[in-house]
């Protein structure tokens, strides 16, 4: 199992799997959840009785990348990923690389991407149904409910692989927990993303470049940036589709939008992702 630990404020002490669930050395324990995740929120965590994305951009990106859209997206990923399989400690004695996935959502991208390293893999987000999701369809991998925001429940360079798609980005903690050879890759929508439904729907075609923000960020806290690519697909989405695609963004669709989403044919949409991989120095 992947080594956690343990979120209680001022802790920060590994966690041990015994019989009853998780415990740290000061005693602080954690239950199992019957679906198969753990529970690390602590009360300072929660911001509503449902932290997280709502429901319904839970559900409605589950759909959405059921259906195959990010397929090319992972594609472009997995030159960098499989490049944790040559990496380890000590050449003689290869280990299972450490992976954690930031805001993992509801799993599409983990068992997708690192379907080889199951023990090494954790997933955390701060949405209960999202988790149950992700164990659902990946029950062999360490899933977590906790805020990716706040204090990451990781051991000090103990990271291969800091995942971040279009989730979150503790820039010190991602830096804290990765190994000196670990990297960190991240996705940050393309500047003509979903373009079409943006001009359409939401009447706002504004075009904006997220990704050299990022690798600024990135470089203040001591990640360097070292290869940098793009992503875009174009495809046709029927109405059902293209409702999904709005509801799973941040903001989703204002009420005052909905007589505009409903009236939408099929349509031709693109599909855009900056990609980065990140080393630190």
């Amino acid at each position: 199992m992947f080594e956690l630990r343990c979120t209680v404020r001022n802790c920060e002490s590994l966690l041990a799997l015994t019989d009853a669930g998780l415990k740290c050395d000061a005693g602080h324990h954690f239950d199992r959840a019957k679906q198969g995740y753990w529970n690390l929120l602590q009360p300072q965590d929660r911001r509503s009785k449902n932290p997280g994305d709502c429901d319904e951009a839970v559900l409605a990106r589950h759909r959405w990348l059921a259906r195959g859209h990010a397929r090319g997206l992972i594609e472009s990923l997995i030159p960098w990923v499989s490049s944790l399989a040559n990496s380890s400690d000590d050449d003689a004695n290869p280990t299972t690389p450490r992976i954690v996935d930031l805001g993992c959502g509801e799993g599409t991208f983990g068992p997708a991407l690192f379907a080889d390293y199951p023990a090494g893999y954790c997933g955390i987000d701060l949405s209960k149904k999202a988790i149950r999701l992700a164990v659902r369809g990946w029950p062999e991998a360490t899933w977590v409910q906790a805020n990716a925001d706040r204090v990451l429940p990781v051991a000090d360079n103990s990271i291969d692989c800091a995942l971040s798609l279009f989730g979150r980005r503790p820039l010190s903690e991602i830096r804290r927990i990765l190994k000196p050879s670990g990297t960190c890759l991240v996705a940050v929508p393309g500047e003509e993303d979903l373009i079409e439904l943006r001009e359409q729907v939401q009447q706002s075609g504004h075009r904006r470049s997220r990704w050299e923000i990022v690798v600024d960020e990135m470089s203040a806290a001591g990640l360097r940036c070292t290869e940098h690519k793009t992503w875009s697909h174009n495809v046709e989405l029927d109405p059902d589709a293209i409702a999904d695609a709005m509801a799973m963004t941040y903001r989703g669709v204002r009420f005052s939008q909905h007589a505009r989403l409903e009236s939408m044919a099929a349509t031709n949409v693109t599909m855009a992702a900056d990609l980065m991989r990140f080393e630190i120095g």
